[in-house]
Order: structure tokens, then C-alpha cells, then sequence
């Protein structure tokens, strides 16, 4: 039964945290986006990061978009989540360049189109992104994060469980969709950071927490 409550209180925190952030207003929502994108530009992450990992906003998602002529001018490679095909809920990263074309998938989300997605040349395995920004619904002051429901993000990235190369991975949000604290769940795959439009927090390492 404490499973079946559990559930359910994830469920509603997820619809009011969505609630919040479609609350915003156009204008609320550029703000917050170059604002998000002032933070970006200063974080070590980010600056050295020669593959990245971008995201089209919907639904009142923080826009990241913002960063994208900053990172062509310094030629970053920009990569978009693409909804892989025969595939339950994972993610193909494929490169974003001006000439890229792009369809709307089934959550009417841009991205990608599928033939050149498709193509093997156009994609990147995900460990070998530099760094990911990923979308959230909501996080709390030790970074951990909450999706969708759908576990795009951690089925695409669950090889970080293991050892081996791996991107860094930087959620972003609004502000307002901070709350005191999450469940973390096993099979979920830790951020090394949330930034929000009123600044960041770090991933405390449970050695630190401990001293």
C-alpha cells in the first residue's frame, strides 16, 4: 500500500510543479531563459564542453535554446533528444546544425526527422556527449531530480550505473520549481547540478554530507 500512496504523491507533486511552470507568462518565460542561459555561460561544465546536449522546450519547460548562438560561435557540436524508433522510451542524441531538418514527434516536440536521425553519421552515442542539459518537472536542494513519468533520460543513460566514460548531466528549471526534497529512486541517474533561473545547486557527495 505505502508503494500505491507513494505513487500517488509523486503523481500529484508532478502536476502541480507542472502547474507552476505553465503559470508563468511569455514574457516570465523569456526572462527566466536568459537568465538561465547568464548561469550556463559561467559554469566549467559548459565552457569546456565541445559536445552538448540541448533541448526544445514544451509545456512551459525553461528554454535553454537562448545558448545556442553562444555555443556556434565557440563551435560546440549542439545535439537534441530524439525519440528513438522500435524502442520503449529511449533517446537518440542527434546533431542540431542550421540545415537540420526537423518534424514534430508524437508529444509535439521538434526535432530531428527520422531519416536523418537514422543515419549513424548524424547521432552520437550519449557517453560521448561532453554534457546534457535535461528537462525537469521538478528538484530540490541536493540536485535530484524529477522527470515526466516516462524515463526517457534515465533508460538513455542508465550505462552510467557502471563504469566507463559518461557526460556530465545539468538539469535546468525554473525557480519556482524547487521543493524541499525527492525520493530518489535506484534506477534514477544522478545530475551533478540543477540551474534555475535564480542561480544552481550542486550534488553533495555523501562523503561531504557526512563532514
Amino acid at each position: 500500500m505505502e508503494s500505491l500512496h507513494h505513487d500517488e504523491d509523486k503523481r500529484a507533486l508532478r502536476r502541480f510543479l507542472r502547474r507552476q511552470r505553465q503559470a508563468l507568462s511569455q514574457h516570465e518565460q523569456r526572462l527566466a531563459a536568459q537568465r538561465l542561459c547568464q548561469y550556463l555561460k559561467t559554469l566549467p561544465e559548459i565552457r569546456r564542453a565541445r559536445r552538448i546536449s540541448l533541448y526544445l522546450p514544451v509545456n512551459g519547460e525553461i528554454d535553454p535554446m537562448p545558448l545556442l548562438p553562444w555555443l556556434r560561435k565557440r563551435n560546440v557540436e549542439v545535439y537534441l533528444p530524439v525519440l528513438r524508433p522500435f524502442s520503449t522510451n529511449t533517446l537518440w542524441f542527434v546533431a542540431y546544425r542550421p540545415d537540420t531538418p526537423m518534424v514534430k514527434n508524437r508529444f509535439g516536440i521538434w526535432e530531428p526527422d527520422l531519416r536523418f536521425s537514422a543515419q549513424q553519421h548524424n547521432r552520437l552515442p550519449a557517453w560521448a556527449l561532453d554534457t546534457l542539459l535535461v528537462p525537469l518537472v521538478g528538484f530540490d536542494g541536493n540536485a535530484n531530480r524529477m522527470g515526466m513519468g516516462g524515463g526517457f533520460y534515465d533508460r538513455s543513460l542508465s550505462f552510467m550505473h557502471r563504469p566507463g566514460p559518461s557526460p556530465t548531466l545539468i538539469g535546468v528549471a525554473h525557480a519556482c520549481q524547487q521543493v524541499a526534497s525527492l525520493p530518489v529512486e535506484p534506477w534514477d541517474v544522478p545530475l551533478q547540478a540543477v540551474v534555475s533561473d535564480q542561480g544552481g545547486v550542486r550534488r553533495q557527495s555523501a562523503a561531504h554530507k557526512k563532514g
